[in-house]
């Protein structure tokens, strides 16, 4: 599970965030734009800040699948069952202007099932390979927008819940993970396709989840019989 992705920008902290956007000192603010004004007084960062990259594991397959729907394996066109999930990624470009929207990124996700396991690989848990069920990309939109529509994610021995992300724009990766509330989890594992025996492992116990991964907490809220779920997510080119 080494990570040799290449970033597709640089990992800010605070401080630097505010430099890159000017708002490192009071002696600028008076020339920003209101929004920056704001986030400068209250030393706030803006919904588009630079998110910490996280190892990619082993189960990403560059299967170049463009498709909004990526529940089902397009062999087959059997659909993954599982609660649906209405995914956004809003992908802004941070620079000394401010947040602006990034069209034409790819944005690719890759996932596990309700039952913990990965199409297109072997494993312990299983053989896929061939099959390419909830993967896929999408390109951004003039507003920055990549949508997808998926399951809320099993669990697998190890990990805690979460989905793999990986943003290409101009020749450069951008890696990391999307993690999910625990007493969420603990809600929907209770029912069918969810149900299984082990131990599962929660965010506080999980490695990955703690380089950060509070920063990449989705917060969901309640879409007809799923959820739904905007993550912003601002690249320093």
């Amino acid at each position: 599970m080494d990570n040799d992705d290449k970033p597709i920008g640089t990992i800010l902290n605070r401080r630097k965030v505010l430099m890159a956007l000017g708002l490192g000192g009071l002696a600028g603010v008076g020339g920003l734009m209101s929004g920056q004004r704001a986030a400068a007084q209250n030393n706030a960062l803006p919904s588009c800040i630079v998110r910490p990259a996280l190892t990619e594991g082993p189960y990403f397959v560059d299967v170049q699948l463009n498709r909004s729907d990526i529940r089902s394996d397009p062999t087959t066109g059997v659909v993954k069952p599982g609660v649906p999930l209405s995914l956004r990624f809003v992908v802004s470009r941070v620079s000394t202007s401010g947040c602006t929207p990034l069209p034409g990124a790819m944005v690719d996700i890759w996932q596990c099932d309700a039952q913990g396991l990965y199409s297109g690989v072997q494993d312990r848990f299983a053989d896929t390979r061939g099959q390419k069920w909830l993967r896929g990309y999408q390109i951004t939109d003039a507003q920055g927008v990549a949508q997808f529509t998926t399951i809320y994610p099993g669990w697998y021995p190890g990990r805690t819940v979460h989905i793999h992300f990986k943003i290409r724009y101009q020749n450069r990766d951008f890696t990391s993970q999307l993690f999910f509330d625990d007493a969420l989890s603990d809600r929907i594992f209770a029912n069918p396709p969810y149900v299984k025996t082990g131990t599962r492992t929660r965010n506080a116990n999980d490695g990955i989840y703690r380089n950060g991964g509070s920063q990449l907490l989705l917060n969901l809220t309640q879409s007809g019989q799923g959820y739904a779920a905007t993550f912003d997510i601002g690249l320093n080119l």
